[in-house]
């Protein structure tokens, strides 16, 4: 039964730590040495990083011996991505700027916007970091990704952990299984929790009900972290549970939506519902899958 897809962690360390020379004799401020390169020399236009305590800090623990990823979880900081750049041993302001000038990649990343800088004896620390926040996407797009992407996994045999699936009909957008994911969706987001239990102790059907879809069959998938349709189906498909709601040939009907907070772990939190409207002869063939 599918319960949680686990946000995928967001933090990179997209460039080694680079040795080189830095001394106490240079006095030149490392962050403006940084952005004159990312105005000239690079060969980019980044803007200027902004320099952030935290970062700072950051970079401290980093002289202490911890690794990039564990620097910046200790710090305090969310990032998306990250880079460090180590500097020891030289002599003079111009060998800072020649030496820095060697490690364009992280200081030309324009994606990268904050440092943090900490200096011990000879040696100097920068961490370049992107800030984490939400994905923004556009909901009507997002929503017919996803539905395209899972209508071409249904056109295909698949298997889902131990379950062997046909290839079986494509799926319909719903109006009303759209209503169910969002009110959904908005709720963990607000509560920064992923579950199928809604806040107020409603389960995925009765949140069907409640948008006023009378249905013979339902489901619902959940995630969060992913940042884009093509993640979020993938994590889907990836997961037994999720995968077999994603095939199973008793829906007919579907919709997803998305939540953003940016104050929570995940940051967007993701609902898609299935459903199997009832007949005309008012038939309850009541299938319930999560």
């Amino acid at each position: 039964m599918p319960r949680r897809v686990f946000p995928n962690r967001l933090l990179h360390a997209i460039g080694a730590c680079t040795l080189l020379a830095f001394s106490d004799a240079a006095s030149a401020d490392p962050l403006a040495a940084v952005n004159s390169l990312r105005r000239q020399g690079c060969g980019s236009s980044a803007a200027p990083l902004t320099h952030v305590a935290a970062l700072d800090t950051a970079a401290r623990r980093v002289a202490d011996g911890a690794n990039l990823r564990a620097a910046m979880q200790a710090s305090g900081y969310r990032a998306h991505n990250a880079a460090l750049l180590s500097l020891e041993g030289v002599r003079s302001d111009d060998e800072l700027s020649r030496a820095l000038a060697q490690s364009c990649n992280p200081i030309a990343q324009a994606s990268l916007r904050e440092a943090g800088v900490y200096r011990r004896g000879g040696s100097l620390w920068l961490v370049f970091a992107e800030p984490f926040s939400p994905p923004a996407l556009d909901a009507p797009k997002t929503g017919a990704r996803v539905l395209d992407l899972v209508n071409r996994a249904r056109a295909e045999p698949r298997r889902c952990g131990t379950q062997d699936f046909h290839a079986t009909t494509p799926l319909r957008w719903s109006a009303r299984l759209q209503a169910a994911a969002l009110a959904h969706a908005r709720d963990m987001a607000a509560h920064g929790a992923m579950s199928h239990a809604g806040s107020d102790g409603s389960t995925s059907s009765q949140r069907v009900t409640r948008a006023g879809y009378a249905w013979s069959a339902t489901g619902e998938n959940i995630a969060a972290g992913q940042r884009d349709a093509d993640s979020v189906v993938k994590s889907w498909l990836a997961s037994p549970g999720h995968c077999a709601n994603l095939m199973s040939p008793d829906f007919t009907e579907m919709a997803v939506a998305f939540a953003t907070n940016a104050g929570t772990d995940a940051g967007i939190y993701w609902t898609q519902v299935f459903g199997a409207p009832m007949d005309r002869s008012g038939a309850t063939a009541r299938t319930q899958r999560r």
